[in-house]
């Protein structure tokens, strides 16, 4: 028929896109009406060749010759029912010849496994030996879908010429909508994955920024690798305390997009560079990429910005090498960063005794060389707003959870008794690792700065979903009042009974007071904990008002105020359906 174009099914309008950004063109199709909306799409498009076979295994073999001989891959798609199950003996076969073999199926939903209804058998276990890969190709109700799908499509068709190359299979839900009426394919996320042994893309036009997320210490090789990058491209390197550079291109930057009533075109950039694991700065949500390369010798497809386009799969030093062309040092970005950090800090109000405080405090105090370990949450997020020029940061970003910071810390100590370890955690967090103190391995180059507000004070900011619960949030997901309510002997017993030097501080004076012994450079004949209790919740709440309020433009108050308003009337996720009519205009 003249009249059928594309399906308005979007996960299959994304299958078709990636197949046709890599260059997919050979489809074997066997009968049936479960992929209806895949083959109705591809049957009458120029740029696929498309076979028909009613066997699906012989079609599967017909993959495998195919594949072999064009040393392209080669897509098979069947309906559901036991079609699918005739592909095992060829994709086994693909799988150990290492044959880039695309399988594509149709299902009608995974809703509908284990319900006794017509031809819907359960592909969500494949046997080890048949693909590399299996993916799902959701329905798409909504942009978190569509991004979902994209990346699992990408994934999957990357995969297939991977490591050799090795049969992948996509299972896409269906409606079996019949409207084909769609004539050109929306834009579709492309990722393109590069090895040492590829031509590198030119680098685009537009600002460069590299964001490191956790990392192992760098090399010297890979610092001066780059910083040469940096100043052959005028770039900065965004990180956390967590990052381990320490360059001379470093910016932290969390102080200047954690503000409220404020932004800044220079976290407007038009390539970011993402190197490292999981980050420990929330702020960095706020970077507006225009495109994304990914860098990591795993070459796996990691999206955290939601606009990856290129995945470099080698050591970052190779890279960042290969970008940088002698020439003139470039700093101007740099510097407009750092100037920007510098005016911000030097605005800095009188904060009240609160973790920010705390964190303020000992940022610029800390012993040279030492290695310091932050709790998850408000701990990291504090410090994060601070350079610590002389330390070496930690927390554990991996799962992101409060348990096992002291443990860790404590760990750590052990490989080097003559560097000092300090960590400063909250209650919460302090008292789900509390056992570690016992361990009679725990030597005297231990430091523990707990931070005392009776609860996990994270789940009371205003910025978290349990504020909206009022004063029931500290019930259950605060978890106030336990551990002995802030009691001023239990863990001074506890400590001191185990061979820790105690002190405590209930004001700022009492903190200062102590402060220069606990961060001393010198090593002392215990370990040392040192509880500071904050008694007013509001405090915290006012220092972290306070901080990220430092700078205020007139329009982004105006748009902050009139999304609280409208909040309040349509709530979260009417705010989100709104933002969505908006993007699709």
């Amino acid at each position: 028929m003249d009249n059928l174009f594309y399906t308005d099914e979007r996960n299959v309008q994304i299958i078709i896109s990636v197949l046709k950004a890599n260059n997919i063109k050979n489809i074997i199709t066997s009968p049936g009406t479960t992929h209806l909306c895949f083959v109705g799409s591809v049957q009458h498009d120029s740029f696929f060749n498309v076979y028909s076979c009613v066997d699906e295994r012989s079609a599967a073999y017909m993959a495998c010759g195919m594949a072999e001989e064009c040393g392209e891959p080669v897509v098979v798609t069947c309906t559901g029912a036991t079609a699918s199950r005739n592909y095992y003996p060829a994709l086994t076969e693909a799988y150990y010849r290492k044959l880039p073999v695309i399988a594509i199926t149709g299902h009608q939903g995974t809703d509908k496994i284990g319900h006794l209804l017509e031809q819907n058998i359960d592909r969500r276990r494949l046997p080890h030996d048949t693909v590399k890969i299996s993916v799902e190709a959701v329905y798409i109700k909504d942009e978190r879908d569509e991004h979902y799908c994209a990346m699992e499509v990408n994934k999957a068709v990357l995969e297939c010429k991977r490591y050799g190359g090795g049969p992948v299979h996509i299972n896409f839900f269906t409606r079996y909508s019949t409207n084909f009426t769609v004539k050109e394919l929306p834009p579709t996320q492309i990722i393109r994955r590069f090895t040492i042994f590829d031509f590198f893309p030119e680098i685009p036009s537009g600002r460069i920024a590299v964001f490191v997320g956790a990392h192992k210490p760098f090399s010297e090789k890979e610092t001066k690798a780059i910083d040469k990058f940096c100043a052959a491209n005028d770039a900065v390197v965004f990180c956390d305390h967590t990052s381990g550079y320490s360059g001379a291109y470093k910016v932290q930057f969390a102080l200047c997009l954690g503000q409220q009533f404020a932004e800044s075109d220079l976290a407007d950039i038009g390539l970011l560079i993402h190197i490292g694991e999981v980050s420990g700065d929330s702020t960095s949500r706020k970077l507006k990429c225009k495109e994304v390369w990914r860098v990591s010798e795993d070459g796996e497809i990691r999206d955290a910005f939601g606009k990856l386009s290129s995945v470099f799969e080698m050591p970052e030093y190779c890279f960042f090498e290969q970008y940088s062309n002698p020439g003139a040092e470039k700093r101007s970005y740099y510097n407009a960063c750092i100037s920007l950090y510098k005016n911000i800090f030097s605005a800095l109000p009188a904060l009240p005794l609160s973790t920010i405080w705390v964190a303020e405090q000992v940022a610029g105090h800390l012993p040279k060389g030492c290695n310091f370990h932050m709790g998850i949450w408000s701990s990291l997020r504090a410090m994060n707003y601070f350079n610590v020029p002389e330390a070496t940061g930690n927390c554990n970003v991996g799962g992101f959870g409060i348990d096992g910071c002291l443990s860790t810390m404590v760990g750590a100590s052990l490989c080097n008794p003559d560097r000092l370890y300090i960590a400063m955690v909250g209650d919460l967090a302090f008292f789900y690792d509390m056992n570690v103190l016992g361990n009679r391995h725990v030597g005297n180059n231990v430091r523990i700065i707990l931070l005392n507000n009776g609860q996990g004070n994270e789940m009371r900011y205003s910025f978290s979903p349990a504020a909206s619960l009022g004063e029931d949030g500290k019930l259950c997901m605060a978890a106030a009042g336990h551990f002995g309510k802030q009691s001023k002997s239990l863990v001074k017993h506890y400590a001191e009974n185990l061979g820790y030097e105690y002190f405590s501080a209930s004001t700022k004076e009492e903190f200062l007071k102590h402060k220069e012994h606990v961060l001393s450079g010198k090593h002392f004949d215990k370990p040392i904990v040192l509880e500071v209790f904050i008694a007013d919740e509001k405090d915290e709440e006012e220092a972290y008002q306070l901080i990220t309020s430092m700078v205020k433009d007139k329009d982004v108050m105006l748009k902050h105020n009139l999304k609280s308003a409208v909040k309040s009337v349509v709530g979260q996720k009417g705010i989100d359906t709104i933002k969505s009519i908006l993007k699709k205009q």
